[in-house]
């Protein structure tokens, strides 16, 4: 699976989101930023992040998913 398919996967099923996604063979890592996530915990972005790949983790397409999400204001100050 190509890491353009991931992104657009969660940009299309998170309203006016932005990822960022890496891979080292079958373990991605994306990065998420939504407004959506705001007063979110951290297990509750996770869910929806997984929630739209979750197929793709159990047909073994994606051995490993690391997500680090964070609403815009979250990103501007990391950064």
């Amino acid at each position: 699976m190509r890491t353009e398919e991931v992104k657009r996967i969660i940009e299309s099923g998170i309203d006016g989101s932005e990822a960022m996604v890496t891979a080292d063979g079958s373990k991605y890592t994306a990065t998420v930023i939504a407004d959506i996530f705001d007063g979110m915990s951290m297990v509750a972005e996770q869910k929806m992040v997984y929630a739209l790949l979750n197929d793709y983790i159990q047909s073994g397409a994606i051995h490993a998913l690391t997500i680090k999400a964070y609403t815009r204001a979250e990103w501007e100050k990391q950064n």
